[in-house]
């Protein structure tokens, strides 16, 4: 398959000349050759060899997907589900002084529930007719009936469902059904794959590409680790399978990046190896358990790295633990930078929030952590995470006295128990440099530093001192713990030379 694709690129109009001149070439190699041979001369050679180590071996890729496709087909389904939603009113947008809004409110519609109808993919798992897909392809359905290849149309039950990964499970009920088989080895860059779905409702589509990355976060969650793939998907594909060139499932797909809502070879795909675990949570409880240590996580940049004096920007660093949480019951702090669970590192925070939850509640763990420069150990018992996400801090408000501006970071700001509203703890950001250096990265007026350089602030000369202690200690940014709208986290902000 690779031979047609180098043959159509290298008829492009700027490769011609290159190539009458390498045919002018072979042609003059095999002239020397014919005299030098009757001469009795060696004739030159038309291509110099590879460097030894470096030879490149021929393609691999099938020539064709056609028995692969053959083989797995049957395992994939068209989904459809009904759902009902109520109707929207006009006017419930409007504003009340909208000359308008009388007239939608007195003889607009009444709102009524319709019937809405959508599709998506997926793939069974198992000969009684256990199937997967996507969350969002059944999210509030009230019917789901699953197309067969063999044009059957069954009935299904949602088993159960996962939002924080986007992935569900149904059950069909026809006797022996054809299935398909997770893939045992993940797939490297590079690696070809086959999507079969229902793209546009067009059921039984297949197209083929590469991974093109592993490790995507597309800000779904905080278990993004997506697969991309240059397989064209598109809308209805969602729930159905990547195949590796075994006729194995490395991936569910799920989303696509693209302004018009068609394919432009950015797609991403749940890893088989994250699928499956879930999976098999919900056949067995109907919903996923997950582990939990109770604290909020970000990651650590190059800067805040500086900041706290660490040799690299790995591990979670700890913004806000929750009270009466494992982790604050075990001792762990704000601040803290945990680096490594059971004796294996942690690279990252999205990694040690997808090690603990796969852990699962109830387990026995022990966390490394770095404070002030040195690494401490603690033991936790996981609990369970929380249906619902942590609730967000809410507005503190505006206002207060005037402002005090502080050299070196581009904000003014104010003692947080001056600002009605905010609260008695930390500076209240009362006003921001938009080309200061605190604006830069992230801060707004409203937020409430706690923190600076370690240590609590409750006044502009807190802070001005946190400022000048990171100067003299040769620091190019200053930590600061913000409590924002966002709730609570660290941010390292660069700190000018010259002193406020």
């Amino acid at each position: 398959m690779h031979k047609p694709i180098f043959a159509r690129s290298s008829r492009s109009p700027a490769n011609a000349p290159r190539r009458r001149g390498s045919r002018l070439a072979l042609l003059c190699a095999a002239a020397a050759l014919a005299l030098g041979g009757a001469a009795g001369v060696s004739a030159p050679r038309a291509f110099a060899e590879a460097p030894l180590g470096q030879t490149i071996p021929p393609s691999a890729g099938p020539s064709s997907f056609a028995d692969i496709v053959q083989r797995v087909k049957g395992a994939v389904v068209a989904i459809k589900v009904k759902s009902w939603q109520e109707s929207h009113n006009p006017f419930e947008d409007m504003s009340p002084d909208d000359p308008m809004y009388r007239f939608f409110k007195r003889f607009g519609e009444t709102p009524q529930r319709r019937m809405t109808m959508s599709q998506g993919s997926g793939f069974i798992i198992s000969p009684d007719g256990y199937v997967v897909t996507n969350n969002h392809v059944v999210e509030h359905a009230s019917d789901v009936e699953v197309s067969l290849d063999d044009g059957r149309t069954l009935p299904a039950k949602v088993i159960g469902t996962d939002k924080r990964t986007d992935l569900a499970l149904l059950k069909v009920n026809d006797g022996k059904l054809p299935y398909v088989a997770w893939a045992n080895t993940p797939p490297r860059v590079g690696d070809w794959v086959i999507a079969v779905g229902n793209p546009f409702g067009l059921g039984g589509s297949v197209t083929a590409g590469i991974v093109s990355a592993r490790g995507r976060d597309i800000g779904a969650g905080a278990y993004d680790d997506f697969l991309q793939i240059d397989a064209p998907v598109n809308r209805g594909n969602s729930g159905g399978p990547a195949f590796d060139t075994q006729g194995n499932v490395v991936g569910v797909n799920t989303a696509i990046y693209s302004p018009s809502g068609g394919s432009i070879g950015i797609g991403f795909a749940i890893p088989a190896e994250v699928a499956k675990d879930v999976v098999a949570a919900l056949r067995e409880k109907g919903v996923v358990s997950r582990g939990w240590i109770g604290v909020k996580i970000q990651p650590v940049t190059p800067e805040i790295a500086e900041s706290l004096g660490l040799k690299s920007s790995k591990g979670a660093l700890i913004a806000q633990p929750q009270r009466g949480a494992p982790a604050e019951a075990a001792g762990l702090k704000s601040g803290d930078v945990i680096v490594a669970v059971n004796g294996e590192p942690i690279e990252n925070a999205r990694e040690l929030a997808r090690r603990i939850a796969a852990m699962g509640p109830g387990k026995t763990v022990e966390i490394a952590y770095i404070r002030n420069g040195s690494e401490k150990n603690a033991k936790l018992t996981l609990g369970k995470l929380p249906e619902e996400k942590e609730a967000r801090t809410e507005d503190e408000g505006l206002g207060g006295p005037g402002p005090a501006q502080l050299s070196g970071l581009g904000i003014e700001v104010a003692p947080a128990a001056e600002v009605p509203g905010a609260g008695g703890e930390g500076v209240f950001v009362t006003g921001i440099d938009p080309d200061g250096s605190a604006a830069q990265k992230g801060l707004r007026r409203g937020d409430i530093i706690i923190e600076a350089g370690g240590q609590p602030v409750n006044s502009r000369s807190d802070l001005a001192n946190a400022v000048d202690g990171a100067r003299r200690e040769g620091r190019r940014a200053v930590l600061l713990r913000v409590k924002s709208a966002d709730g609570v986290k660290f941010v390292a902000v660069p700190v000018k030379e010259s002193a406020g």
